[in-house]
């Protein structure tokens, strides 16, 4: 059951929950005046714009599509228990209770079932209702409901390992956009994509800026120089511009739990210059001039022949991740969100709209996220997966580095997914687990064969060809890994793939890609299945029951 939390002001609410009305709410948003400060406003003058009356509590419970429709009566004893637990109307309290109303709405636009909830903020003997820290512990309320009126008990809230919803506005932007997704998704992808592919705090900042997202440091209290946080913005189209419309900040936890700037901080070389190297680039970000060094590792270009040493690199990471125990549910996250890292910065340079890569970047990222608590000590002599990803936002994709390199690295990385499910299953997340292997075997599977199409299994096999002949068999894909070529958040088109000749390839990669395309021709053709785990609303998948996991053995 999800649950949405909100304070408003509506006379028409307050009129149905029959408000006390000389009694009066208010709050001061403190990110609104802290982002009103930063813009230069005086402090009062910020104070007032970001308070507002919240004389009326506001939240929505939902169910999933998938658990139906409830009774009237059952949405009355749920909304009873939850106003409960949230202390508006505890039978129990000394306190007298609060006015609230429940009205049900019958199925949202997704389809499931769920009510409102209006309530007074203001309880009957003038006393203020506790509404501190309500979305916590409304989500705490749904865990103790979901168990008392037997609903699907959602394991990610239970464990706290859930990520951010979209909200209604966030939507609507998009919407009005005509964008694909919404824009903080779009900056989660990209801000995950240019940390794991940094060594460095100040490179860090210079890729972002590179993919034209607009950025802010937040320093500590009373400074200008130490910085303990950022905020990053899409750059307003031309259409934004002209109506005024200023940009959205999202702050680095409000993407994800695991792109806080301590978290990523633990993944960066700190030695050395580091420091002040990163806070010039923090302060030219924030000036908005000029990044302090054009000649940085970013802006290297990169042999094409790199692009095929990252399926070695993946290879490398995947045999990292066997050593890690399944219960040290710590190092799975950091290593998911590297890995969802590697996926957004491919994303990044080749899909120009989201595609495969980028559904498999947010599921795995999904996998990142952790309580603060079980924040990981930074270790310089672990793997990073940070190689591959600086790889495959860099490497011109020609010739060598082509769809048959694109081809080896897709494979070692759909074997990264399977190792990730295999994990989330034994840890008891059961649904993430048959998320991560339906994006495994739907959506990469896809993307695999498409790269696969054009080569041919004789040339693959090791056929000597001829000048015209290898040309020939020279893979060119259209779509997908393929149409790659600038970054789009620079603003320049992608260019065609032309493809690697297979002819080129080491006999160690004709094999695995040999034995991976005999794989995929497998999986499109196999009419044998086998039952799959099941709960935490994961449905059935069937698999070939003579379908070899890994391959054959090369």
């Amino acid at each position: 059951m999800a649950v949405h939390t909100d304070m408003c002001h509506c006379r028409g609410i307050e009129r149905s929950v029959e408000r006390v009305a000389e009694f009066w709410v208010s709050y001061a948003n403190p990110r609104q005046m802290n982002a009103a400060i930063d813009d230069g406003r005086p402090r009062s003058v910020a104070l007032a714009d970001a308070t507002s009356d919240r004389n009326v509590w506001h939240c929505s419970l939902s169910l999933n599509p998938d658990e139906g429709e409830l009774s009237d009566e059952k949405w009355g004893a749920i909304a009873g228990d939850f106003m409960r637990e949230m202390g508006f109307d505890d039978p129990e309290s000394p306190r007298p209770s609060a006015r609230w109303v429940a009205i049900r709405h019958g199925k949202t636009t997704a389809g499931g079932d769920h009510i409102h909830i209006a309530a007074s903020a203001v309880r009957e003997d003038g006393t203020k209702a506790d509404t501190f820290n309500d979305f916590t512990r409304a989500q705490a309320a749904c865990n103790t409901l979901e168990r008392t009126h037997g609903l699907v008990v959602l394991t990610s809230r239970e464990n706290d390992r859930g990520t951010r919803g979209i909200k209604p506005a966030e939507a609507a932007r998009a919407t009005r956009a005509g964008a694909p997704e919404t824009s903080r998704a779009l900056l989660e992808r990209t801000v995950r994509a240019c940390a794991t592919a940094s060594t460095t705090e100040a490179e860090f900042v210079r890729r972002l800026r590179a993919q034209k997202v607009l950025l802010r440091p937040r320093y500590d209290t009373g400074t200008t120089g130490t910085v303990v946080g950022y905020s990053v913005a899409a750059t307003p189209t031309a259409a934004e511009r002209a109506a005024g419309t200023k940009p959205v900040w999202y702050g680095g936890g409000r993407l994800a739990k695991d792109l806080t700037l301590p978290r990523l901080r633990d993944e960066w070389d700190t030695t050395g210059t580091a420091p002040q190297d990163a806070a010039a680039e923090w302060s030219a970000a924030r000036r908005g001039t000029a990044v302090t060094i054009t000649t940085g590792r970013e802006r290297s270009p990169l042999d094409p022949k790199l692009f095929a040493r990252a399926a070695e690199d993946i290879g490398k990471w995947n045999t990292y991740l066997t050593s890690i125990p399944v219960e040290d549910t710590a190092q799975w996250a950091r290593a998911a969100g590297r890995t969802a890292g590697v996926f957004a910065a491919w994303s990044s340079r080749t899909e120009p709209t989201p595609g495969p890569l980028a559904k498999a970047a947010t599921v795995l990222s999904q996998s990142a996220q952790i309580p603060a608590h079980q924040h990981i000590t930074p270790d310089p002599e672990r793997r990073h997966a940070g190689g591959a990803a600086s790889i495959v936002m860099q490497a011109a994709l020609a010739t060598r580095g082509g769809a048959a390199a694109n081809a080896l690295l897709l494979r070692q990385m759909m074997r990264t997914i399977e190792a990730f499910a295999d994990a989330e299953r034994a840890a008891g997340r059961i649904h993430q687990a048959h998320t991560l292997t339906l994006v495994r075997e739907r959506e990469l599977t896809t993307l695999h064969e498409r790269l696969l199409v054009r080569v041919s299994t004789d040339s693959l096999a090791g056929t000597v060809a001829t000048e015209p002949a290898r040309a020939a068999s020279a893979v060119s894909i259209e779509g997908g890994v393929a149409a790659a070529g600038a970054n789009r958040g620079a603003g320049q088109p992608a260019a065609a793939l032309k493809g690697t000749v297979v002819g080129e390839l080491t006999d160690d990669e004709r094999a695995e890609l040999l034995s991976s395309r005999h794989l995929d021709q497998a999986w499109s053709s196999g009419d044998g299945s086998r039952r799959g785990v099941t709960g935490d609303g994961a449905s059935l998948i069937s698999f070939p029951e003579d379908r070899d996991r890994d391959g054959p053995e090369l």
